[in-house]
């Protein structure tokens, strides 16, 4: 499935597998003046060619590695020879076969391995320049795109929601809060986040603003149960009431438990 809008003079392209006539999951790809900012899922992979058939890509920027944006990267080359760029520790990773859990094999689909370039520090279009920045904390290599003059980010996965109450087992919490105070330094005035999640966020300063003060009140309340002597299933259970549900939906993969990691290392490191 497919649905694409827009905004200003982005594109946004949402993607979803569709079972039973209905999206299971949806992710965003971005068109703006020839650029395309992630590729989607294997599943969509022909159906974004296809929509894209009309239109003029130059160039293609993958936010990073995982297989909910890479997953036409092989049909753009072969169909339409674009280039494809990413963060040089995303490029082995992207074209590797990846491992999937069962959900995620399910959900997106393997990708078919791609080559890609390592990502110019600008990236520039006929009517814009994107600064493109490194945001590490959800994943290796993981990159946001930056135009200034109008106040945009494009970000990736670092950003979702703002109370989080699970994450993967390499996401890192201090890592995340500097990719979004970092991203709130650039873009000083207007803010507006574009997120792979599907969601476009007009107040993106408040938005990153509150998910950083969210995981600072949550790293404050684990300092006190660490100084209490509480164990790590006992701050789950005292923050959060348990383990969340989706960790079983994800085969272990998206945990509580993670989270809680994260948030005692970011504790003991400060």
């Amino acid at each position: 499935m497919l649905i694409a809008t827009m905004y200003d003079d982005v594109t946004q392209i949402k993607m979803s597998r569709e079972v039973d006539g209905k999206g299971i999951y949806w992710v965003a790809a971005y068109l703006i003046d020839g650029l395309l900012v992630d590729t989607g899922c294997m599943f969509t992979a022909e159906e974004l060619l296809d929509f894209l058939k009309d239109k003029d890509i130059l160039q293609v920027v993958n936010t990073h590695f995982h297989e909910d944006h890479v997953g036409a990267n092989k049909l753009l080359q072969e169909q339409r020879g674009v280039a494809i760029y990413a963060h040089p520790d995303s490029i082995p990773l992207i074209a590797s076969k990846q491992f999937l859990y069962p959900y995620q094999e399910f959900v997106w689909g393997y990708p078919e391995p791609s080559v890609t370039a390592p990502v110019p520090a600008l990236i520039k279009t006929n009517k814009y320049t994107f600064s493109v920045i490194e945001t590490p904390g959800h994943s290796a290599g993981h990159i946001s795109l930056i135009e200034r003059s109008r106040g945009w980010c494009f970000s990736g996965d670092i950003y979702s929601r703002v109370k989080v109450k699970f994450i993967r087992p390499e996401e890192d919490v201090a890592d995340c809060i500097a990719s979004m105070e970092k991203i709130m330094s650039m873009l000083t005035e207007r803010l507006v986040l574009f997120t792979s999640v599907g969601k476009i966020v007009e107040d993106g300063r408040r938005e990153l603003s509150d998910t950083i003060n969210y995981f600072n009140e949550l790293a404050g309340q684990v300092a006190i149960l660490l100084q209490k002597g509480c164990d790590t299933d006992t701050i789950i259970n005292t923050l959060f009431g348990g383990e969340h549900s989706f960790a079983d939906l994800t085969n272990g993969q998206y945990t509580t438990r993670n989270l809680v990691n994260s948030l005692i290392t970011m504790v003991k490191n400060n």
